[in-house]
């Protein structure tokens, strides 16, 4: 049975006795959260020794933002996804909007990292989502299943049936916008029909989707609600532990 899961991209913000501070409260208020929803904290990569240890005796796990496509060697300034693991990270998100868009991946970069991920057994959380111009156009459907599609072709069954998928509107980051929860609920829809072009719609049923893109606590209730949609990829709410926490309360 798939998971609901709330994940916190931190993105890059905070220093070393902010996140620290954070952590602790959000580890104090889930003491007794159990494991519904799952709650992830994707942190900076040099937060994520002190994340994973102040998380150790909690339900929280840790995730990093980005790793790179390479197993090692000289490429200064990447960080492998050996070394996340390493310290303790158990997720890592790849395909991020803003790292195709400022830092040009390409779904064959993409492709790299998510094998790296997977053999060095870190949960990939692939984002996908589409711009404005492909929303108004009507296009957006089209434009998030090729986005996809380009990196299912190249995966086995096996890796596809260990990701984690969110779905993020590019429009509705960081902007204040949110897709209507019926507009999440059509493209997760649209996502699980794809995966089920390559995984049977058991297999399907077991992937979680997450959504991404402005996700509060006075909207998380409604979006959550919906039938493909398992929990979110959470940006700046996740920096507020009493925004993130009403996130979490909303399952």
């Amino acid at each position: 049975m798939r998971e609901n899961i709330v994940a916190g991209n931190w993105k890059m913000n905070l220093n070393a006795q902010e996140a620290n501070e954070l952590t602790k409260i959000l580890v104090n208020s889930t003491q007794n959260l159990g494991n519904t929803p799952k709650v992830i904290l994707c942190t900076p990569n040099v937060f994520i020794p002190q994340t994973v240890s102040q998380t150790q005796n909690s339900a929280i796990k840790v995730g990093g933002q980005n790793c790179s496509r390479f197993d090692k060697g000289a490429y200064t300034g990447e960080t492998s996804a050996s070394m996340l693991k390493s310290v303790g990270a158990e997720y890592v998100i790849i395909g991020h909007s803003e790292r195709r868009e400022y830092f040009n991946e390409s779904n064959t970069q993409l492709l790299g990292k998510i094998k790296q991920a997977q053999t060095n057994n870190l949960k990939v959380i692939l984002c996908c989502g589409e711009p404005l111009q492909e929303r108004s156009s009507g296009n957006h459907i089209h434009f998030v299943t090729n986005q996809l599609e380009d990196l299912f072709n190249q995966l086995n069954k096996e890796e596809i049936e260990k990701l984690i998928v969110a779905y993020e509107p590019i429009w509705a980051i960081g902007t204040g916008e949110t897709a209507s929860p019926e507009q999440a609920q059509e493209m997760h829809a649209v996502i699980r029909r794809l995966l089920a072009k390559y995984l049977g719609e058991g297999g399907a049923s077991e992937i979680s989707i997450l959504y991404g893109g402005s996700v509060k606590g006075n909207n998380a209730k409604e979006i959550f609600s919906n039938p493909d949609i398992d929990g979110g990829l959470v940006g700046g709410a996740s920096l507020n532990a009493n925004d993130f926490l009403a996130i979490i309360n909303a399952f």
